[in-house]
């Protein structure tokens, strides 16, 4: 099997099963992790997992709960109270199947989900107890406050105005940026790696994390509903400061061709085959959707 089908049988095997009386709520879990995507999350966390001289085993449950994590963000992130986005990877957003009441729901559902994944005891007999609760730590800090949920107030709080740069680069490092460098990080953890490895992990997730969110904005300005899977210009419909918006698509170029590079640098460290890695980078650095 490839990586996207072990992550996605490991994943799909968490989705709550054989529930009477909560079958809509867990018809809607399942609607949206079986809505596709690149996985790009789980990929992270097994990749640096190898190389640092874990097993795909030990490494699972943890890609699949940043993945349960990010999926629950996407469903909360498209309804009205936020993006009011009404497709999501070419399909109807959540709550326009299920409603606004029972997606958000599915979403509290999800994130919860998560930490349950990451701490029950088929997972604890495959990684330690210490790279158990430290990945807990790691995942609950960067999708919180400080983290995911602190850059979604931000992107709330910048509609409507002209944001400066710091405050839209603060945003993104938190709400796109977070999960990036947590699935890195939790990837180095959950195969005992050393601290300078897992610093080397933070810095590569950093830097392709604001890529990605500047690529993103590239493409809601040059890509089409039919390519991104999503409907385009939603940023300027919602009167939202963006790189592009900042500093014109050329720019924006320059910079992620600069991130990439400082992401690919930071895998110096690691005495293993990083090429999977870099290719990943370079990739993300030149996707279409």
């Amino acid at each position: 099997m490839n990586d996207l089908q072990i992550i996605e049988n490991a994943l799909y095997g968490y989705i709550p099963k054989g529930l009477k009386y909560e079958k809509n709520l867990v018809d809607s879990i399942e609607y949206s992790l079986k809505a596709g995507g690149k996985r790009i999350r789980p990929k992270l966390v097994l990749e640096f997992s190898r190389l640092c001289g874990g097993s795909d085993k030990s490494a699972l449950p943890f890609a699949c709960a940043i993945e349960m994590i990010h999926t629950y963000s996407l469903i909360h992130d498209d309804l009205p109270c936020m993006d009011n986005d009404d497709m999501r990877r070419g399909k109807p957003s959540n709550h326009k199947v299920f409603g606004e009441d029972i997606a958000l729901l599915a979403g509290d559902a999800l994130q919860s989900l998560a930490f349950d994944v990451m701490s029950q005891s088929s997972t604890l007999e495959n990684a330690s107890a210490e790279a158990c609760v430290r990945c807990i730590n790691i995942l609950s800090s960067y999708c919180g406050t400080v983290g995911m949920v602190g850059g979604q107030v931000i992107d709330l709080e910048n509609e409507n105005k002209i944001a400066d740069l710091s405050s839209v680069t603060e945003c993104n490092r938190k709400k796109t940026g977070a999960l990036i460098k947590a699935a890195c990080e939790m990837g180095c953890v959950c195969a005992g790696a050393d601290e300078e490895k897992i610093l080397a992990a933070r810095k590569f997730g950093e830097n392709i994390g604001i890529a990605f969110q500047i690529v993103d904005d590239i493409l809601d300005v040059t890509s089409s509903d039919e390519e991104l899977g999503k409907p385009v210009g939603s940023d300027i419909d919602n009167n939202k400061s963006t790189y592009v918006s900042l500093l014109g698509v050329d720019e924006c170029k320059k910079r992620v061709d600069k991130l990439t590079k400082d992401a690919i640098d930071a895998l110096d460290c690691f005495d293993g085959n990083t090429s999977s890695l870099k290719q990943l980078a370079l990739n993300l650095s030149n996707r279409k959707n």
